[in-house]
């Protein structure tokens, strides 16, 4: 697919050839008997693992489900006992992180939505000797909180592709929706669209209420005649913001980040202009794989710096093509 040329930053895809096996999501599964090798295929056993995936995800959305989606993939391929877990809330994600250390996993994979409230819990885990990935959230703070690489998005960058592409076609005036206000990673991206277009607006609303959404954006939209395009940061919010558009009789259109199958049909359709991707199955499959990777051979993916795995542009010219793997929910 078409993807941003970076000036700053090199787009990295971490797949690594891995062995194969069935295995369920959080128990269960047999263990691996052969794998591939690194040399002329000689088969290998990996003894089996158990990996904490634990995230900020709040109930109902998407994007999470194609995280797993892809931690499940490498968990069924890696021998490996995913146990996933997820909250919302920062108190809550840092006791899953504490439950996880009891538990007395191979390795935690964790999302730094809000990096400060979890840094005890993910001390006490680099204190217990478990190694630590982190994904989606927290790009820069990752190494400072233990973890040894981190697979995601530079969001701070994705905003100002985002930014750039509004100002070069014409768009003067966007509101910026973000759904949780503190998360680091959305704040980003808002603050990268305002750095190139000055007149960016940050509008904050509830994203664990879809109807709070619809109606805090359709009153923002027909307060401000001058908005020409409305971000949305998550696919569902993007979906709900169509309708606060249509509600409120404005004619901003209508832009987003992340992806799932109905918001790629949106593009498709002309509905939507565009969406900037960080391909969340890949994030998902490369937190897991690492730590398998770690424990296999004590690699460590990425040489100490961040995975890239976006952001990725999906507009009208190429939005069918990933409609395809959307609907597979590895998109």
């Amino acid at each position: 697919m078409t993807k941003f040329s970076w000036r700053k930053a090199t787009l990295v895809a971490a797949v690594v050839p891995m062995l194969a096996l069935s295995a369920c999501s959080s128990t269960g599964g047999k263990p691996a008997e052969t794998g591939n090798a690194a040399g002329g295929g000689q088969a290998v056993s990996t003894p089996r693992m158990k990996i904490a995936l634990i995230t900020h995800a709040p109930a109902g959305d998407t994007f999470w489900d194609t995280v797993r989606k892809g931690a499940e993939e490498a968990a069924a391929k890696d021998n490996v006992e995913l146990l996933y877990t997820g909250d919302p809330e920062a108190g809550r994600q840092a006791q899953l992180i504490q439950q996880a250390i009891d538990q007395k996993v191979d390795g935690i994979a964790v999302t730094l939505a809000t990096p400060d409230a979890l840094k005890d819990s993910l001390k006490k885990a680099t204190d217990a000797g478990i190694p630590i990935v982190s994904l989606n959230a927290g790009e820069s703070v990752s190494a400072a909180l233990g973890a040894f690489t981190h697979f995601g998005s530079n969001e701070q960058l994705a905003g100002q592709a985002v930014g750039t592409k509004l100002a070069g076609d014409g768009y003067k005036h966007p509101i910026c929706v973000i759904q949780a206000q503190g998360h680091v990673g959305l704040e980003a991206r808002c603050a990268g669209v305002k750095a190139k277009v000055p007149g960016t607006e940050i509008l904050y609303v509830n994203g664990a209420d879809m109807t709070s959404v619809e109606s805090t954006a359709t009153a923002k939209l027909q307060a401000s005649k001058d908005a020409d395009v409305i971000i949305g940061l998550g696919a569902p919010i993007t979906l709900t913001l169509l309708k606060s558009v249509a509600t409120a009789g404005s004619s901003a259109k209508v832009a987003s980040f992340d992806l799932n199958k109905d918001l790629a049909q949106k593009i498709v359709d002309g509905s939507v202009l565009f969406t900037v991707d960080q391909q969340p199955w890949l994030q998902g499959y490369s937190a897991v794989d690492a730590l398998w990777q770690n424990k296999r051979g004590g690699f460590k993916i990425g040489g100490g710096q961040p995975v890239l795995t976006g952001p990725a542009i999906v507009d009208k010219s190429n939005a069918a093509d990933v409609l395809k793997f959307a609907e597979q929910g590895i998109r």
